[in-house]
């Protein structure tokens, strides 16, 4: 049977700043989707609340334009999905093998307390599919509980946007919190790359995570091996 993913993305536009935008960022989704739609997959597009998915400014310059960003956003059809993304009430999770939280700064205001998404993480793992994100995905997997209470992160080893990576992007005041020391007051086993910005990608179990946006290939092709 075709193997089936579903992709978190953000509905955040701004910072607490409404001078600083943010939002998805692009490559992430669509380097994961390629490989995905290399390996045959079927492919769907959720956010905390349904709708338009703005994107990140940052993701849409060099160097991080590349490519398979640039086609996206050429293709009406794709971008139609970020318009018209499902919410969480629509998803059955019993039709995904796998689900993979995107990042962008704007993912660390509406994943984490969102009970819907964590309601379809949840199902998702419990019934043996792999739960994964990259770069600031990660924040859509602090809050999520397993059936007996305890956090999915809790003494799993995980990796997402480093705390130096916040410093060295110059975002460090911006952001709402550290995410990375979130993840270590959860139990996580947080880990990261030697050089930031390099690809760093870890699977403990069913369990994938990449560091930041260069890792989201990286992360997707982990989960097809996995698959």
């Amino acid at each position: 049977m075709t193997k089936r993913i579903l992709h978190v993305v953000t509905n955040v536009a701004h910072y607490d700043d409404p001078n600083e935008p943010t939002g998805l960022w692009l490559s992430e989704l669509t380097h994961a989707y390629h490989v995905f739609e290399k390996a045959g997959y079927e492919q769907d597009i959720v956010s905390p609340q349904g709708g338009l998915s703005p994107l990140e400014p940052r993701s849409l310059k060099f160097p991080n334009y590349d490519k398979t960003a640039k086609a996206w956003r050429a293709d009406d059809a794709k971008m139609a999905l970020l318009a018209n993304t499902a919410a969480p009430a629509d998803i059955d999770s019993s039709r995904y093998d796998a689900i993979y939280y995107t990042g962008g700064h704007a993912v660390m205001w509406d994943f984490p307390d969102s009970e819907g998404l964590q309601r379809i993480s949840r199902e998702i793992f419990e019934r043996g599919g792999i739960v994964s994100s990259v770069c600031h995905g990660y924040c859509g997997l602090l809050n999520v509980k397993l059936s007996d209470g305890s956090l999915l992160v809790d003494g799993r080893k995980v990796t997402g946007f480093a705390w130096k990576e916040e410093e060295l992007a110059k975002v460090d005041k911006l952001v709402p919190y550290n995410a990375e020391q979130e993840m270590k007051n959860r139990g996580a086993l947080y880990e990261k790359g030697m050089i930031p910005f390099t690809p760093y990608v870890v699977a403990d179990g069913r369990l994938v995570t990449g560091q930041n946006p260069n890792s989201a290939k990286a992360t997707a092709k982990k989960v097809v091996s996995l698959l």
